[in-house]
């Protein structure tokens, strides 16, 4: 029996789309950890700081902590004590992508599996990219993201 999942990302910033993920994992085992990805490369919107408080903010379920990494997945996914990853898929090149990840963190950790969980209907096409143009442009997106992300959003873009 699985007991933690570790659920990574960028979630920069999260969307509703991850949080429905989020929640409908928590169900499955006795922790989950939101960790937010360390990436160098990436031009992010948000620090680290102020996307770990957006999702402190959005969520409040007794089983999800909420925690940031720098480096390998699977390494952050041991030192956690953590047995699988649970990645989110909204459409077939998700999968491709995730497909090849998977297989390559079960090269890494072979003890560590990985679980793909279908994005709800209602967020299929909704990506935190789409979400930051569409708030710097001035657009609704109250529906597609938690209040507090909106709310950070709307103050980077002085909307």
């Amino acid at each position: 029996m699985y007991k933690i999942a570790v659920y990574p990302g960028s979630f920069d910033p999260v969307t509703e789309g991850h949080l429905d993920i989020l929640k409908r994992t928590s169900k499955m085992f006795s922790k989950v950890i939101m960790a937010v990805v360390v990436n160098q490369s990436k031009d992010s919107l948000f620090t680290i700081e102020e996307r770990l408080d957006i999702l402190r903010k959005s969520i409040k379920l007794d089983n999800v902590e909420f925690d940031s990494f720098d480096g390998l997945l699977v390494d952050y996914v041991r030192q956690k004590k953590g047995d699988v990853i649970i990645r989110g898929l909204r459409a077939t090149t998700d999968f491709e992508y995730e497909f090849q990840m998977a297989h390559t963190n079960k090269k890494l950790a072979g003890d560590i599996e990985t679980m793909f969980i279908a994005a709800d209907n209602r967020y299929t096409f909704v990506s935190s990219n789409t979400i930051k143009e569409v708030a710097r442009l001035g657009g609704d997106i109250a529906c597609l993201v938690p209040e507090s992300a909106l709310l950070a959003l709307k103050k980077k873009f002085n909307k």
